[in-house]
């Protein structure tokens, strides 16, 4: 699966589990754009995924994190495995 139809599913399911409706996006962006997002054909910037989460009331990171666990078909634990490796040898500490 290619990353932008993982994130537009990812997006969809988010949003459809926030009960949110695209039309809710409105003030955000148009319905037509979300809709895009939704069906792969566009990607957000990162400042648009961050107002999207914030209308979906989740981190971004959760919808990227969900978007490539869709797209390389791997576990949570996988990822969380890999990221801890991978921010570890970025020097990011944790508190």
């Amino acid at each position: 699966m290619e990353l932008n139809e993982a994130f537009g599913r990812a997006l969809k399911r988010s949003r459809k589990i926030a009960g949110r409706t695209q039309e809710d996006f409105s003030i955000i962006s148009s319905r037509t754009y979300l809709s895009a997002l939704e069906r792969g054909l566009q990607s957000p910037t990162l400042e648009k995924l961050e107002k999207l989460c914030e209308l979906l009331g989740v981190h971004p990171v959760t919808l990227v994190a969900a978007s490539y666990l869709l797209k390389d078909n791997i576990s949570v634990e996988a990822l969380f495995e890999r990221l801890a490796v991978e921010l570890k040898a970025m020097g990011v500490k944790s508190t």
